[in-house]
């Protein structure tokens, strides 16, 4: 009795030193590509900028964590996610059905629309009859991507894959490609404020059920204790007005929460 008595004492111990280590974030390390101005961008020193950053970094201050980020491709985020590479993916990530299924998500963090950009005077639209023998480029592993896939190369589309937003804008401005296709305000704030940005212009929004609007902080399937903590402190944001501080800064009074 003696024994059993110790070993399920020692069990309690180690179930509860568990527990608490599982709470306590003193750190949390975010994967991020940072190829998407302006929610996420490098600044010429290098350092990392952009809505989602000021974001992250101010729920490690409201969480008192350390925030430490990990640069990634972001079809490389999931993955990265899955083994452990970071704690959490901060890249405009949309919550899709498809990866619910692999991951979960925090509380919203902003919404937004997708669209098409293209050289003024094309004559090009949102639709995909507009695209039709055309060459359009995308990030890969994103919501665009599944869209070009299941629409734009049925309607006779060329579609292309990128690593990053960048090289989708640069194959843009060389010619290779006659449209890209991504985040709305992505496109208005991120390249058509850019001096190579200057003869393009963006469509109307595109109306797809596979282009979901609300971004939110991808996480580890089953993680419902850090789920918890960063959905404090994101609600923390909204309270003390943090969010609405950094929001006016990127966004003026464009407001991107929907508050679903």
């Amino acid at each position: 009795m003696k024994k059993a008595f110790l070993a399920l004492s020692a069990l309690t111990l180690c179930m509860a030193a568990g527990t608490a280590l599982a709470k306590d974030y003193k750190e949390l390390r975010f994967g991020v590509d940072p190829s998407y101005a302006p929610f996420e961008s490098k600044a010429a020193d290098g350092s990392l900028v952009g809505f989602d950053i000021d974001l992250g970094n101010a729920i490690c201050a409201e969480l008192k964590a350390k925030c430490t980020w990990v640069e990634s491709d972001f079809d490389g985020t999931i993955p990265g996610l899955k083994a452990n590479k970071f704690d959490g993916v901060i890249s405009s990530m949309t919550v899709t059905p498809a990866r619910e299924k692999v991951i979960d998500f925090s509380d919203e963090l902003f919404s937004g629309p997708t669209a098409l950009v293209f050289k003024k005077g094309t004559g090009l639209d949102a639709t995909p009859e507009s695209l039709k023998g055309k060459k359009v480029g995308y990030e890969q592993g994103t919501i665009q991507e599944a869209y070009a896939k299941a629409v734009l190369d049925k309607a006779g589309v060329t579609t292309q894959a990128y690593a990053n937003q960048d090289q989708v804008y640069a194959d843009l401005i060389s010619g290779r490609l006659d449209a890209s296709i991504q985040d709305m305000l992505q496109a208005e704030l991120g390249f058509l404020k850019t001096p190579q940005g200057a003869e393009y212009e963006v469509s109307k929004p595109v109306d797809s059920e596979l282009l979901p609007a609300k971004t939110a902080i991808g996480i580890k399937k089953g993680n419902k204790e850090l789920q918890a903590l960063l959905n404090k402190g994101i609600k923390a944001l909204h309270d003390d007005g943090t969010y609405a501080t950094i929001q006016k800064k990127h966004f003026g009074d464009l407001n991107l929460y929907s508050g679903k």
